[in-house]
C-alpha cells in the first residue's frame, strides 16, 4: 500500500518542520490503541496514549462509528501532523481479520478527512526498530517503549504500547529523510 505522501514530499515536509507530532494507531474493533509523541530534531517525548474501547453489546456499525467519533476527538485535541499504522497480518482467524480491516478503514477515513499523512509499517519492522529484533514479544516491546520515552512504567494496555512503538518507528524511519 502506498503512503499518503511521496518520499520527496516527506523530505521537503521534514526539512521545514522541525517539530512534528506523530500519532501511532493500533486498530481493532474491540480495542483501538493510540499513542502520540512529539518530535523535535532527534528527540521524542510522550504526549498521550490510550485505548478506544467498544462494547461487544453494541452492533458492529455502532462500534465502528464510536471508533470514528473518539478518534476524531483525539485528532482535534492533539493535532498530530503525521500518522502511523501497522500493516495487517493475520495467520488464521479470518473473522477477526475482517473486523480489524473494517476498523482500519474507519481510522484511514478519519485521518484522510483531517489531511493527516498515513505511513504503514509491518509488525516485524516495528519490533526491529524499537527492540532490535523481530522476535520480540509484547512485554519486550512495551519495556523498550518505556525506555525510549523515559517513562516510569511500561505503557499499558498492549494496544497503546503497540501504537507508541509504531509512532517511534515512524520517527526513526524519517530521521534520515
Amino acid at each position: 500500500m502506498r503512503n499518503f505522501v511521496s518520499s520527496k514530499c516527506l523530505v521537503f515536509f521534514s526539512a521545514y518542520m522541525k517539530e512534528r507530532r506523530i500519532i501511532g494507531i493500533d486498530p481493532g474493533l474491540a480495542h483501538t490503541g493510540f499513542g502520540i509523541i512529539d518530535c523535535e530534531n532527534s528527540r521524542i517525548s510522550l504526549v498521550s496514549y490510550g485505548v478506544i474501547e467498544t462494547s461487544s453489546n453494541d452492533s458492529h456499525e455502532v462500534r465502528l462509528l464510536y471508533i470514528y467519533n473518539k478518534l476524531l476527538a483525539i485528532l482535534n485535541e492533539f493535532r498530530p501532523t503525521e500518522a502511523e499504522m501497522e500493516t495487517l497480518f493475520f495467520a488464521r482467524n479470518t473473522t477477526s481479520a475482517l473486523a480489524v480491516a473494517e476498523a482500519k478503514g474507519v481510522v484511514n477515513l478519519c485521518l484522510v478527512q483531517q489531511a493527516i499523512p498515513i505511513f504503514m509499517y509491518s509488525p516485524n519492522q516495528i519490533k526491529c526498530a524499537v527492540t532490535g529484533t523481530k522476535s520480540a514479544d509484547k512485554d519486550t516491546v512495551a519495556r523498550y517503549v518505556q525506555l525510549l520515552l523515559n517513562l516510569k512504567h511500561p505503557p499499558r494496555p498492549d494496544h497503546a504500547a503497540d501504537a507508541l512503538a509504531g509512532a517511534i518507528t515512524h520517527f526513526h524511519s524519517t530521521l534520515s529523510a
